[in-house]
């Protein structure tokens, strides 16, 4: 990848994403530090740096789409997209509702994906997998096929040993990137 755009993308979430204290994760577990990505996510320097660093995560994966679970893959997907349109190369972009919608096509899956698409999953942090299995599971219940799973940051608490079996697995970063100690995973 852009080792420029991967530098540049790191000091940004080390200097505004990452705090310390004491956190609940959507795990229900509690954690010392907290990834607040949408400090970072939402800004269009680091949107840009993370459509250079995605680009070169996927230009190779012979993808038809990217995208994951609502909040944190909606930039991540369309700073793909963009990047990837950029490059003279088509990419469809989509999220994975947590719920239904009680209206409208009532679908989890916004987007346009075709049964037999391969398919990067995407999201912000990684720390389990399981609300990326759970986008997966969406997805890959339409007929597509993910290959691969891509986050920003791995906390490094076993999403890797329950995703590289199956999927690519490519962490941008890792908790230890961000100046974080955390223990090796299992597996």
């Amino acid at each position: 990848m852009s080792e420029q755009s991967r530098s540049r993308l790191l000091q940004l979430f080390k200097a505004r994403a990452v705090s310390f204290g004491h956190f609940k994760l959507t795990s229900g577990k509690e954690s010392t530090y907290y990834i607040n990505s949408k400090k970072v996510l939402f800004n269009s320097e680091a949107v840009w740096l993370l459509g250079d660093v995605l680009w070169d995560l996927t230009m190779n994966l012979d993808i038809q789409a990217i995208g994951g679970l609502e909040i944190g893959a909606v930039p991540m997907a369309t700073a793909a997209v963009l990047h990837h349109h950029m490059h003279g190369r088509s990419l469809e972009g989509f999220f994975v509702r947590k719920h239904a919608k009680e209206h409208g096509s009532k679908q989890r899956v916004e987007g346009f994906i075709q049964p037999g698409f391969r398919v990067a999953m995407v999201d912000d942090v990684f720390t389990q997998g399981t609300s990326v299995l759970q986008a997966i599971n969406e997805v890959e219940s339409l007929g597509a096929h993910v290959v691969a799973a891509i986050c920003i940051v791995d906390r490094l608490e076993g999403a890797r040993h329950r995703l590289a079996p199956k999927y690519s697995y490519l962490p941008i970063f890792t908790i230890r990137d961000l100046g974080i100690s955390g223990e090796a995973e299992a597996g």
